[in-house]
């Protein structure tokens, strides 16, 4: 077979014509007038391990034993995922033949049954869909005009949620880093999950600015809580402490403050980062419901996490106090007796919501209904 590559240099593609020769036959003559060819040519045969001869009418080349290619295997396949993704398959894409040799990452989180989540590509396509934009999607100029100590209420509130928030978004990201890429959904859904707490931050902080110049309070013993959450190693207790129990309550949270808030920009920042919330609390049940379908030991784990937390907790003042007045202010909308015992009274529904909640969420996880209500009740004052 004969290549004449004309006055095409092997640094502009010619070197594609010979491979797609080489291919097909074992012996090719390659010609050409690129005034470097003599040069590169020999060169790049001597790299690709065939072999080269000068000739009269241009060069004979005999394709090499060497292939570089021996030895490679597949990621996997590209709509399956293995049970346990090696190290030596780094960041090739899932179903990609991967060469011998590359780099092996440190990527511990490799095992299926730890992170995976059959609805996680249905989550992250949902979540993608409902991204919003914080500059279009909240009426940042719709009137406030409630007194102000309502403000300073609202204030109060939004610093609370930025430093939970924060924590959200920096647990997620922890693991991120060590998230073996053969399981992608699971790692573009805690991508996103990061950057939904990143925006949550970002309007809360906004809101809180609207009618000050500073923020609200932060209570060491609300810094003890998160910092739990920060500290621990497992992703299977971190995502059962921050989503199912964490997140969850905070889910009610949220719809408290949309249904209590003062103003339609309070409501509608409350809306939004409660319908992101609500998917984190979903990937967060539906990863663990899988792991502990594959491994029972790992109910009594988070037990006994829980219980680990509450003794580290016990010494803390729980959840900010003027937190709590803050949302009680909120609910009652006015300083008389009977609006501030209304106000009270729906925080402590809204307490009993919570707990409500995370026992049905523990249920779901095959706790019966004892251990559900006995775990409930020591999770953390602070609400996440």
């Amino acid at each position: 077979m004969i290549v004449d590559l004309d006055d095409l240099g092997l640094d502009e593609g010619g070197h594609l014509l010979i491979k797609r020769a080489l291919a097909a036959e074992p012996q090719v003559t390659v010609r050409g007038r690129a005034a470097a060819l003599a040069t590169d040519l020999p060169a790049w045969c001597r790299a690709q391990g065939h072999a080269i001869e000068r000739i009269t009418d241009g060069f004979a080349i005999a394709r090499g034993p060497h292939d570089r290619w021996r030895g490679a295997e597949r990621a996997g396949t590209v709509d399956g995922v293995v049970a346990h993704a090696p190290a030596r398959w780094g960041l090739a894409a899932r179903g990609a033949l991967v060469e011998a040799g590359a780099p092996e990452l440190d990527l511990p989180l490799a095992v299926r049954a730890d992170i995976w989540a059959d609805e996680a590509a249905r989550l992250y396509a949902q979540a993608v869909a409902a991204q919003w934009d914080p500059a279009t999607a909240i009426p940042w100029d719709a009137p406030i005009d409630h007194p102000d100590e309502v403000e300073d209420a609202v204030v109060q509130v939004m610093t609370y949620l930025i430093e939970n928030e924060t924590a959200a978004l920096l647990v997620p990201a922890r693991f991120l880093g060590r998230l073996h890429p053969h399981y992608r959904e699971v790692m573009q859904l805690l991508a996103i999950q990061t950057a939904d707490e990143a925006r949550h931050i970002e309007v809360f902080t906004r809101r809180a600015r609207l009618r000050r110049t500073e923020l609200g309070l932060s209570t060491a013993g609300g810094q003890a809580s998160l910092a739990t959450l920060f500290d621990e190693p497992d992703f299977a207790i971190a995502s059962f402490l921050l989503s199912v129990l964490g997140e969850g309550s905070f889910l009610s949270l949220l719809w408290f403050l949309r249904d209590h808030a003062p103003d339609v920009c309070t409501r509608e920042v409350a809306r939004l980062a409660a319908q992101d919330e609500a998917r984190h609390v979903a990937f967060g049940l539906a990863h663990l419901s899988r792991h502990v379908g594959e491994d029972p030991t790992l109910r009594g784990r988070l037990a006994a996490a829980i219980e680990r937390r509450h003794t580290a907790l016990q010494s803390t003042a729980g959840l900010n106090a003027e937190v709590f007045d803050a949302l009680v202010l909120l609910a009652a909308g006015g300083w008389s007796p009977a609006q501030l015992r209304a106000g009270h009274r729906a925080v402590v529904e809204l307490v009993g919501e919570m707990d409500k909640g995370r026992r049905q969420r523990l249920a779901r996880l095959g706790f019966d209904a004892d251990a559900a209500a006995s775990l409930s009740a020591l999770h953390t004052r602070n609400f996440m």
